[in-house]
């Protein structure tokens, strides 16, 4: 009975009364966040391309790059990538025609997942920003508050959050931030922007008051300076599953590449048309009035 009456104190126990290496432990299990992304493009992805997925490789100190993926229809290799590189995130960029890029985001290997048009590619390279931040660094996510607005919008703001958001307990992770993310919402498409965090001297303030200058010129307040990259993002799709499954969302406003194109070589082909028309009705014009040739023609008095 003695040994049953005990187990049943230690039962009855707080948790308070935990000591030592116990209690701390399991506050760490409780608060670890192990986010890891596997970041991958297609075959066929050009130069500008190429240099946005390094540029997105090197924001993510959680992240871990793997080499180009040869198949484009069979997406359950990159849930198999995924558990193998011990990651839970995906973004996959999909390359088509060499001119059209898609995003893949999901979350492995049960979903949900999105897919993505990147528009107005803009990497680091060619923007040559003064802002500048240390690799490996964290950073502040900030979103529009129309991430608010639908389900579908709640739904890819916690997935940016989940794939973006870099844990403090990553390896390659720097301890503090010195930039911040943003995520704004206008034309129903997700813009991409990175600002770095300028923070001046408190006591500049107080020192140029002293020597007569301009308080705001030493301002302590905190201001952004673009970095780069840039990207515009069009809502596709939402899947239930990673890589597929039931439809969630389907955005109705969506126009394909594709359907662009066919409607640019249509007008171009129409243009065309009206003006062979035009021409083949002022020739008929010019013979109608052109009349019939008499015995002072110049071509029967000089013949």
């Amino acid at each position: 009975m003695s040994t049953v009456y005990n187990a049943a104190l230690k039962r009855e126990a707080p948790v308070s009364k935990k000591r030592g290496h116990d209690a701390e432990s399991d506050e760490t299990k409780i608060r670890r966040n192990k986010q890891r992304v596997l970041v991958l493009p297609s075959r066929g992805v050009t130069t500008r391309m190429r240099h946005l997925v390094n540029d997105i490789e090197a924001l993510l100190p959680h992240s871990k790059k793997d080499s180009k993926v040869d198949s484009k229809s069979d997406m359950s290799v990159l849930n198999e990538l995924s558990e193998l590189n011990n990651c839970n995130n995906c973004l996959y960029f999909e390359a088509r025609r060499h001119e059209d890029l898609y995003l893949w985001m999901s979350k492995t290997p049960n979903g949900p997942s999105a897919k993505l048009q990147v528009q107005n590619i803009h990497t680091m390279d060619e923007l040559k920003m003064t802002g500048n931040c240390l690799k490996g660094s964290r950073h502040i996510l900030s979103f529009d508050q129309g991430f608010d607005a639908a389900p579908h919008w709640r739904l890819l703001k916690e997935m940016l959050t989940q794939i973006f958001a870099v844990p403090r307990t990553a390896r390659r992770a720097k301890p503090f931030i010195d930039h911040v993310l943003t995520f704004s919402i206008l034309d129903n498409k997700i813009w991409f922007r990175n600002y770095q965090i300028i923070e001046k001297d408190p006591g500049a303030v107080a020192a140029a008051e002293a020597k007569g200058l301009d308080p705001k010129a030493a301002s302590s307040e905190p201001t952004l300076v673009e970095i780069g990259p840039r990207m515009v993002m069009t809502p596709i799709r939402v899947f239930e599953g990673s890589f597929g499954g039931p439809t969630l969302f389907d955005n109705p406003e969506y126009i394909s590449p594709n359907a662009v194109r066919q409607a640019m070589r249509r007008s171009k082909g129409q243009t065309y048309k009206t003006k062979v028309l035009q021409a083949e009705n002022l020739r008929r014009k010019r013979d109608t009035y052109k009349g019939h040739e008499g015995e002072l023609s110049r071509s029967k008095v000089f013949s």
